[in-house]
Protein backbone atom coordinates (compact mmCIF):
# COMPACT_ATOMS: atom_id res chain seq x y z
CA UNK A 1 0.00 0.00 0.00
CA UNK A 2 1.13 3.69 -0.85
CA UNK A 3 0.16 6.32 1.04
CA UNK A 4 -0.87 9.42 -0.71
CA UNK A 5 -2.24 12.77 0.19
CA UNK A 6 -4.29 14.33 -2.71
CA UNK A 7 -6.47 17.67 -2.10
CA UNK A 8 -6.22 17.55 1.14
CA UNK A 9 -7.84 13.39 1.57
CA UNK A 10 -5.18 10.32 2.48
CA UNK A 11 -5.86 7.67 0.20
CA UNK A 12 -3.93 4.51 0.61
CA UNK A 13 -3.49 2.87 -3.01
CA UNK A 14 -2.63 -0.52 -4.08
CA UNK A 15 -0.50 -0.36 -6.90
CA UNK A 16 2.56 -0.88 -8.13
CA UNK A 17 5.42 1.50 -6.90
CA UNK A 18 6.43 2.83 -10.19
CA UNK A 19 3.24 3.10 -11.80
CA UNK A 20 2.70 6.76 -13.00
CA UNK A 21 1.09 9.13 -10.61
CA UNK A 22 -1.21 9.71 -13.41
CA UNK A 23 -3.14 6.48 -13.81
CA UNK A 24 -4.06 6.24 -9.96
CA UNK A 25 -5.04 10.03 -9.88
CA UNK A 26 -7.26 9.45 -13.49
CA UNK A 27 -7.88 5.60 -12.56
CA UNK A 28 -7.57 4.59 -9.18
CA UNK A 29 -8.83 7.83 -7.65
CA UNK A 30 -11.26 9.07 -10.39
CA UNK A 31 -9.93 12.52 -10.61
CA UNK A 32 -9.96 13.37 -14.56
CA UNK A 33 -8.95 16.87 -14.71
CA UNK A 34 -5.37 15.93 -15.30
CA UNK A 35 -5.27 14.76 -19.00
CA UNK A 36 -2.89 12.55 -20.34
CA UNK A 37 -0.64 14.11 -23.29
CA UNK A 38 2.41 12.67 -24.61
CA UNK A 39 3.30 10.22 -21.80
CA UNK A 40 6.65 11.64 -21.83
CA UNK A 41 6.77 14.90 -19.82
CA UNK A 42 6.69 17.18 -22.82
CA UNK A 43 3.25 18.65 -23.48
CA UNK A 44 2.39 19.58 -19.58
CA UNK A 45 -1.39 18.66 -19.46
CA UNK A 46 -0.72 16.52 -16.58
CA UNK A 47 0.74 18.92 -14.57
CA UNK A 48 -0.04 19.07 -10.90
CA UNK A 49 1.27 20.00 -7.49
CA UNK A 50 3.70 18.22 -5.74
CA UNK A 51 4.52 20.27 -2.48
CA UNK A 52 4.12 23.00 -4.16
CA UNK A 53 5.82 22.00 -7.17
CA UNK A 54 4.89 21.81 -10.65
CA UNK A 55 5.81 17.78 -11.76
CA UNK A 56 4.57 16.21 -14.76
CA UNK A 57 2.55 13.11 -13.19
CA UNK A 58 2.77 11.21 -16.25
CA UNK A 59 6.64 10.34 -15.59
CA UNK A 60 6.78 10.58 -11.92
CA UNK A 61 5.87 7.48 -9.79
CA UNK A 62 3.68 6.74 -6.62
CA UNK A 63 6.71 5.92 -5.19
CA UNK A 64 8.46 8.91 -5.57
CA UNK A 65 5.65 10.95 -3.78
CA UNK A 66 4.55 8.54 -0.96
CA UNK A 67 3.26 11.16 1.77
CA UNK A 68 3.65 14.06 0.03
CA UNK A 69 1.16 16.83 -1.00
CA UNK A 70 -0.52 15.99 -4.02
CA UNK A 71 -2.66 19.28 -5.07
CA UNK A 72 -5.03 18.45 -8.89
CA UNK A 73 -6.80 21.01 -10.52
CA UNK A 74 -9.92 19.76 -8.58
CA UNK A 75 -7.80 20.85 -5.38
CA UNK A 76 -7.77 24.27 -6.49
CA UNK A 77 -11.61 25.12 -6.23
CA UNK A 78 -14.61 23.10 -6.35
CA UNK A 79 -16.21 26.15 -7.81
CA UNK A 80 -13.89 27.51 -10.29
CA UNK A 81 -13.04 30.15 -7.12
CA UNK A 82 -9.24 30.52 -7.11
CA UNK A 83 -7.58 33.36 -8.54
CA UNK A 84 -5.91 32.09 -11.69
CA UNK A 85 -9.18 30.14 -12.51
CA UNK A 86 -11.44 33.24 -11.83
CA UNK A 87 -8.93 34.95 -14.10
CA UNK A 88 -9.04 31.96 -17.23
CA UNK A 89 -12.78 32.43 -17.07
CA UNK A 90 -12.44 36.47 -16.92
CA UNK A 91 -10.09 36.41 -19.80
CA UNK A 92 -11.56 33.67 -21.57
CA UNK A 93 -8.39 31.73 -21.97
CA UNK A 94 -9.43 28.41 -22.85
CA UNK A 95 -10.40 27.07 -26.57
CA UNK A 96 -10.68 23.21 -27.09
CA UNK A 97 -9.73 23.35 -22.67
CA UNK A 98 -7.45 20.00 -23.13
CA UNK A 99 -4.44 21.47 -21.45
CA UNK A 100 -5.88 23.83 -19.76
CA UNK A 101 -6.04 22.09 -16.51
CA UNK A 102 -2.19 21.79 -16.23
CA UNK A 103 -1.59 25.13 -17.41
CA UNK A 104 -3.28 26.36 -14.33
CA UNK A 105 -1.71 24.18 -12.18
CA UNK A 106 1.66 25.44 -13.82
CA UNK A 107 0.59 29.21 -13.01
CA UNK A 108 -0.38 28.53 -9.23
CA UNK A 109 2.94 27.33 -8.93
CA UNK A 110 5.12 30.23 -11.22
CA UNK A 111 2.89 32.60 -8.76
CA UNK A 112 3.80 31.08 -5.66
CA UNK A 113 7.71 31.85 -6.56
CA UNK A 114 7.46 34.82 -8.21
CA UNK A 115 3.99 37.06 -7.96
CA UNK A 116 4.53 39.47 -10.36
CA UNK A 117 6.49 37.83 -13.10
CA UNK A 118 7.31 39.89 -16.55
CA UNK A 119 6.33 38.29 -20.19
CA UNK A 120 9.80 36.97 -20.06
CA UNK A 121 9.29 34.88 -16.73
CA UNK A 122 5.84 33.93 -17.81
CA UNK A 123 7.37 32.61 -20.79
CA UNK A 124 10.02 30.86 -19.88
CA UNK A 125 7.91 29.34 -16.98
CA UNK A 126 5.40 27.96 -19.31
CA UNK A 127 7.34 27.01 -21.96
CA UNK A 128 6.87 23.36 -21.31
CA UNK A 129 3.01 23.31 -21.25
CA UNK A 130 1.86 23.15 -25.02
CA UNK A 131 -1.37 24.08 -26.08
CA UNK A 132 -2.35 23.09 -29.83
CA UNK A 133 -4.98 25.49 -30.40
CA UNK A 134 -2.11 28.68 -29.69
CA UNK A 135 -4.02 30.28 -26.84
CA UNK A 136 -0.48 31.83 -25.19
CA UNK A 137 -1.52 35.61 -25.46
CA UNK A 138 -4.69 34.56 -23.28
CA UNK A 139 -2.81 33.06 -21.30
CA UNK A 140 -0.27 35.31 -20.62
CA UNK A 141 -2.52 37.92 -20.18
CA UNK A 142 -4.60 35.74 -17.45
CA UNK A 143 -1.22 35.34 -15.71
CA UNK A 144 -1.28 39.15 -15.42
CA UNK A 145 -4.52 39.79 -14.07
CA UNK A 146 -3.85 36.95 -11.62
CA UNK A 147 -0.90 38.43 -10.05
CA UNK A 148 -2.83 42.08 -10.20
CA UNK A 149 -5.79 40.12 -8.52
CA UNK A 150 -3.39 38.84 -5.70
CA UNK A 151 -1.49 41.98 -5.62
CA UNK A 152 -4.83 43.38 -5.04
CA UNK A 153 -5.67 41.17 -1.83
CA UNK A 154 -9.02 39.34 -4.18
CA UNK A 155 -8.47 35.77 -3.68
Amino acid sequence: MISLNVNGRKHAVDVAPETPLLWVIRETLGLTGTKYGCGRALCGACTVLIDGEAVRSCITTVSAVDKKEITTIEGLSANLGHPVQKAWVAEEVPQCGYCQSGQIMQVVALLKKNPNPGDAEIDDAMSGNICRCGTYQRIRKAIHTTAMMLAAGQK
